[in-house]
């Protein structure tokens, strides 16, 4: 088999980077084990199909990169509308390094697996529904704390949680398709407005 102690990590990372360079219909198991340098018989040791291979990968996108990003920029100890303005000035800066790596804007991988299958691949699917409200959960609770503090006008923070993050994956999905990541250069200024976000000076009185 060889490398049997991390075919399977990286069975996960080539199904990742090739699902999101590409799409998850166009790249196949014998382009994963090739990327991932695993002989094909040993990803059904590993795996029964590659729903089944995307499922885990995106669950180790999940673990090992969005949420130790988030808590850090989520965390508590940052001022509330800086988690919200600090994590999307971030987006457009990530586009902008994909762009000039890949030359192309690669989106949001979640979001882009799921828009692409739809209903096709269930498991898949509910996979991107649960970390997609993992996410929002961040957005959540930076908006609470906001309204708490008197920097946001009030309102249902779950509400306005999904409403941005609607927002954000409507901008990376755009900037995908245009392959620009300018649409993501002002999406703080968007979702401060959309928020109804108060000014320093307007939130002190």
């Amino acid at each position: 088999m060889g490398r049997t102690s991390d075919a399977n990590q990286r069975l996960m990372t080539a199904a990742l980077d090739l699902m999101w360079e590409e799409s998850y219909g166009a790249v196949t198991i014998d382009d994963i084990c090739q990327r991932a340098d695993v002989k094909k018989g040993s990803f059904y040791y590993f795996f029964k199909s590659k729903a089944e291979l995307a499922v885990a990968a995106l669950e180790k996108l999940w673990a090992d990169e969005w949420k130790p990003r988030l808590d850090e920029q989520f965390s508590p100890s940052v001022e509330p509308l800086d988690r919200i303005t600090g994590y999307l000035d971030g987006l457009y800066n990530r586009q902008a390094e994909h762009l000039k790596k890949y030359g192309k804007v690669l989106g949001c991988p979640v979001w882009s697996v799921g828009s692409e299958i739809s209903t096709q691949e269930i498991d898949v699917c509910a996979k991107v529904r649960e970390i997609l409200s993992r996410k929002w959960k961040y957005y959540e609770s930076a908006i609470r704390d906001a309204i708490a503090a008197g920097l946001m006008e009030a309102g249902d923070p779950a509400q306005k949680a999904q409403t941005l993050g609607f927002l954000i994956e409507g901008a990376m999905s755009q900037a995908r398709i245009m392959n620009n990541a300018e649409p993501l250069r002002n999406l703080r200024t968007s979702a401060l407005e959309m928020l109804r976000a108060k000014t320093p000076a307007a939130a002190q009185h």
